[in-house]
């Protein structure tokens, strides 16, 4: 089972909000997830990221790969290294 760390869209229509979990790669984007790491506001001024660190990094430990996007956004909060 191939796990993963993305983004699940939360909110209204045009209003979106996502959450930062972990689930299967095989399930849908909205589908069953296995854990809920935090959540990212985009619309928000400065943007809103809220993540448990303690969580996302034993996910990854235990071989969860997050996607370009989650991997990103945790490059702007700290929990990975930056490589620039």
């Amino acid at each position: 089972m191939a796990v993963r760390i993305r983004l699940t869209r939360m909110g209204a229509t045009k209003q979106p909000s996502y959450r930062f979990v972990v689930a299967d790669s095989r399930n849908a984007r909205d589908g069953r997830s296995l854990d809920i790491l935090g959540h990212y506001d985009p619309r928000k001024d400065p943007v809103e990221i809220n993540v448990d660190a303690e969580k996302a990094t034993r996910w990854m430990q235990q071989g969860a790969k997050p996607s370009a996007t989650v991997e990103r956004l945790f490059r702007r909060v700290g929990i990975l290294p930056d490589l620039g």
